[in-house]
């Protein structure tokens, strides 16, 4: 048998055009035999559609899934949005979210996990997919969230099909209050982080480089005043309040009400449940959010079929 190392991948690669992860599943299926595994990528359609594996997947799905306080999310990528309307990707999408309450923490974990229904994992069964429907798709991340005693809350913005859409927000929240109070609660608050967009729950869990960072930028901006030193400081920590309003979630003010910020509105909820409440953590998922989608020259790409 080879040895199916980063040369023999990058051999069957440039031969095939074929993309890095269904190479090296090609080797392993084949015992290292190159020509075996051109023959196996050719079955699964995959050499035959190998220009696709290096195209741009930011459409797709963003799905939820939530039990017994734990909820997870996944976002699963397809080149276009009319695969993304798919059924069989939607499906996949679900499962695989709920395949994501017990093995989310890390894509490389979900991946290997077994897909339901399947005896191919879900990352095997999502290359089965693609040879299936001919695009490129990508399982691009999962998280999950659990509490001890209380709920995971969540909500769904763009909703393609129950469970799945286009942003999806879980957030945890510890308490005894009642869960159907609590799950109301932690729905809004959700609503209200997908519009927000904070990044931290608090200004203490803000990381310190992303402060110092825009410390920096502020110090940078109030120099230009002509201050001395010590004025130019004051000025940057007043302004690095207002970052703290945008950015921490109990500093912020409540979408809903437009008057309360985040923290005084968790306060009425205690006084009226009779129980406190603490928001252990939220997750934010956007589809495509930091993806750089590529700006095809139509005319050009037909023209390039053309002389293929």
């Amino acid at each position: 048998m080879s040895q199916i190392n980063a040369s023999l991948v990058k051999e069957l690669r440039e031969l095939t055009s074929a993309g890095m992860m269904d190479c090296k599943k090609a080797l392993t299926e084949t015992q290292g035999d190159i020509e075996q595994a051109i023959d196996w990528l050719r079955k699964k359609g995959l050499s035959a559609a190998a220009k696709k594996a290096t195209r741009v997947a930011s459409e797709g799905l963003v799905a939820l899934s939530i039990r017994d306080g734990v909820g997870s999310v996944v976002e699963v990528n397809s080149e276009t949005d009319f695969v993304a309307r798919n059924t069989e990707f939607q499906e996949y999408a679900l499962k695989t979210a709920e395949v994501a309450l017990t093995n989310g923490e890390e894509v490389e974990t979900l991946s290997v996990a077994p897909f339901p229904g399947s005896e191919r994992s879900v990352g095997d069964e999502l290359v089965e997919m693609v040879a299936r429907i001919g695009e490129n798709m990508v399982l691009r991340r999962s998280a999950r969230l659990e509490v001890g005693h209380g709920v995971v809350a969540g909500y769904l913005h763009n909703t393609v099909v129950p469970q799945a859409g286009k942003i999806g927000v879980l957030v945890g929240l510890q308490s005894t209050a009642d869960k159907g109070a609590l799950n109301e609660f932690g729905r809004k608050l959700a609503m209200h982080i997908c519009a927000a967009r904070p990044i931290a729950v608090n200004k203490d869990s803000i990381d310190e480089a992303l402060i110092e960072k825009e410390r920096a930028v502020l110090r940078e901006q109030a120099q230009g005043s002509g201050k001395s030193p010590e004025i130019i400081e004051k000025m940057v920590e007043g302004r690095l309040r207002k970052y703290y309003e945008e950015a921490s979630l109990e500093d912020q003010i409540y979408v809903v009400d437009g008057e309360n910020k985040i923290k005084k509105v968790v306060e009425m909820f205690e006084k009226d449940s009779g129980a406190d409440v603490t928001i252990t953590n939220f997750i934010r998922f956007e589809l495509g959010e930091g993806v750089e989608k590529e700006m095809e020259d139509f005319a050009a790409e037909v023209a390039a079929q053309i002389k293929n």
